[in-house]
């Protein structure tokens, strides 16, 4: 029994298909991406706190890259004797097409690179200055309340001197003489007068008694 011959025809024209069909696809894949370009427009915007800021944008359309960018960011100081990095960039939050770096410059003059390796290429530097950030001032600290001054240890107490040895009495003086004593001459002519008037008196009364008998 004999098989029947394939279709050649249509063999033929699958065969053209298929490869169209493959052709098709893969132009509609890549057609969003090619609407955006191939490239990266990187934009060195400056600095915040020392953290180096960037703006992707797709070159063709100026579009915010949506995917995830793998860019590194190196700086060398303006007289080279310092280098940082690479750091990688982060979104910058609240700006659509806005990167930044985790990492901060010390203050100074940089030289900043950014090179960009997905979803496309891209390359920016930029010269930014960095400057030194005064510290706030502290605030003057409340004063504590004053605890009480340590009394003063008291003073040990001198031992007692020993009394000093009572001095010898001295001799007591004479007694002053009273007022109108008989010590002195004008005493011995007072006394000596009071008597001469008794005397007086006494023979004036005999003279008496007798001259009445």
């Amino acid at each position: 029994m004999r098989r029947p011959l394939p279709n050649l025809p249509a063999l033929a024209l699958a065969a053209l298909t298929l490869p169209l069909l493959c052709l098709v696809l893969a132009m509609g894949a890549a057609g969003p991406a090619h609407a955006h370009g191939d490239t990266l427009k990187v934009v060195i915007t400056g600095q915040r706190d020392g953290r180096v800021t960037a703006d992707v944008t797709w070159e063709n359309d100026g579009d915010a890259v949506e995917e995830a960018v793998a860019a590194t960011v190196n700086a060398v100081s303006a007289d080279g004797s310092r280098t940082e990095g690479p750091w990688r960039l982060v979104r910058d939050a609240g700006r659509a097409a806005g990167w930044v770096t985790a990492e901060a410059l010390p203050p100074g003059s940089w030289k900043v690179t950014v090179d960009a390796g997905f979803p496309s290429l891209g390359h920016a530097h930029q010269e930014i200055a960095v400057p030194a950030v005064d510290p706030a001032p502290s605030a003057p600290a409340s004063p504590s309340p004053s605890a009480p001054p340590a009394s003063a240890p008291a003073a040990p107490s001198a031992p007692a001197s020993p009394s000093s040895p009572a001095s010898p009495s001295s001799p007591s003086s004479p007694a002053p003489a009273p007022t109108g004593s008989s010590g002195g001459s004008g005493g011995w002519w007072t006394t000596v007068g009071v008597a001469g008037i008794a005397l007086a008196g006494a023979a004036a009364g005999i003279f008496l008694r007798r001259s009445r008998r």
